[in-house]
This record gives C-alpha cells, structure tokens and sequence, in this order.
C-alpha cells in the first residue's frame, strides 16, 4: 500500500475482528523475521508486519526527499494502521 507517498509492504494474517498485534522489525532486518510467529499468533490474533521504508519489500525512496529516521518510520507506521482503521 503507499502511505505518504511511500510504497509499504506488510504481512497481515488472523480475524480481521481480533485484537491486533502489531510485530515491528529491528535494523536492519525486516517483517520476514515474523515468517514463523505470525501463523502462530494468527488463529487468535490480527496480526500486522509491516516493513519500513528502505527495508524488505517496501520502496526505498530517495535519501533526498524522505527523511530515514525514526519519528518518521513511525508517522509512517501510524498512517499504515489509520488506513486500515486499526485504532488500538
């Protein structure tokens, strides 16, 4: 999905009524590291794994025109959950 602009991939798996947990990466890694717990936490759990700009398959956009850090990777997580109406 793009969120500011940016392309974000995320994993989602689980009920789309459950509770969410939402699994953020460590640097310089990505939601790939999730690949065996997400099944595990999806039959109660809606679980959400995104990948931050630069990481994974999300875009990497020019240093130039996006600033990496991480107030922004967090603005960037916030429109992701506001798109998908995940308030908590």
């Amino acid at each position: 999905t793009k969120v500011d602009g940016v392309d974000v991939f995320y994993r989602e798996a689980g009920p789309a009524n459950a509770p969410v947990v939402l699994l953020l990466h460590g640097f310089p890694t990505s939601s790939h590291m999730f690949r065996n717990l997400i099944p595990l936490l999806a039959d109660k759990y809606h679980v959400i794994a995104p990948d931050y700009p630069g990481y994974g398959q999300s875009g990497a956009p020019d240093h130039k025109t996006f600033t990496y850090s991480f107030a922004h990777y967090a603005d960037i997580v916030d429109g992701l959950l506001a798109q998908k109406g995940i308030q908590r």
